[in-house]
């Protein structure tokens, strides 16, 4: 699984020496794409570019290195989503020859064969022009004192196209200071990143398999800044 950098060094204090701590990325149509034993400086997860995991560019050829497209497997793969040509044709194609499976992870290939990925391109909020991984922010946020669980959304914006929301849920007695939240999450990260508002819930919800629920988010971020 991919655990966020606080998790990780939580589990490697209590842990360590006697187990490794393995990052790890795949889906149900592909299986496992790669593993990482370190944190990467950069990115959810940095992977090898090998013979069953690359980089397309606009779903077309394979990334040069320095490019940035979307992380796609090769190898053995299902033959498609049962009775359902249409997904099946979005996820499943054929690039220079080779059949693969598109992940919608945005990644970058890199001038040493790695591979770095940064997160999924349906959650990536543009604002001002630029591109914001939720993933990123959320983690920045989740290293917070305080900060219980985390999720980032896009809500459109006249000035910014989107704006980076935060949605966020606190341990139990803490009061709510989304001030001196947002000035921890510029410490770490790109001004254009931090959100413009933070909205403080009981509990985040996530899906059964614990996976963030951006539309409840969206809706939840909404009801309470309109």
């Amino acid at each position: 699984a991919l655990f966020s950098e606080h998790i990780q060094q939580a589990l490697r204090d209590l842990i360590s020496p006697y187990i490794r701590l393995v990052n790890s990325m795949g889906s149900s149509e592909t299986g496992q794409a790669g593993v990482s034993l370190e944190s990467p400086k950069e990115g959810l997860i940095q992977l090898t570019r090998n013979e069953t995991t690359n980089v397309a560019v606009d779903g077309v050829r394979f990334a040069k290195p320095g490019e940035t497209g979307i992380l796609v497997r090769m190898g053995y793969l299902p033959v498609g989503y049962f009775k359902d040509p249409v997904k099946t044709a979005a996820t499943f194609t054929t690039i220079e020859g080779i059949r693969c499976s598109v992940s919608g992870d945005i990644a970058r290939l890199n001038e040493d064969d790695t591979i770095t990925v940064f997160g999924r391109d349906s959650q990536c909020i543009n604002t001002g022009g630029e591109k914001v991984f939720t993933e990123e922010v959320e983690e920045a946020i989740r290293s917070y004192e305080g900060v219980v669980d985390a999720v980032v959304v896009g809500l459109a914006d006249e000035r910014w196209g989107q704006k980076v929301i935060g949605v966020v849920a606190l341990r139990e007695g803490l009061s709510a200071d989304g001030e001196a939240l947002r000035s921890h999450v510029r410490q770490h990260l790109a001004g254009y990143k931090v959100p413009k508002d933070i909205v403080f819930v009981p509990a985040v919800q996530r899906t059964p398999v614990g996976k963030a629920d951006y539309r409840w988010a969206k809706a939840c971020a909404e009801e309470k800044l309109n």
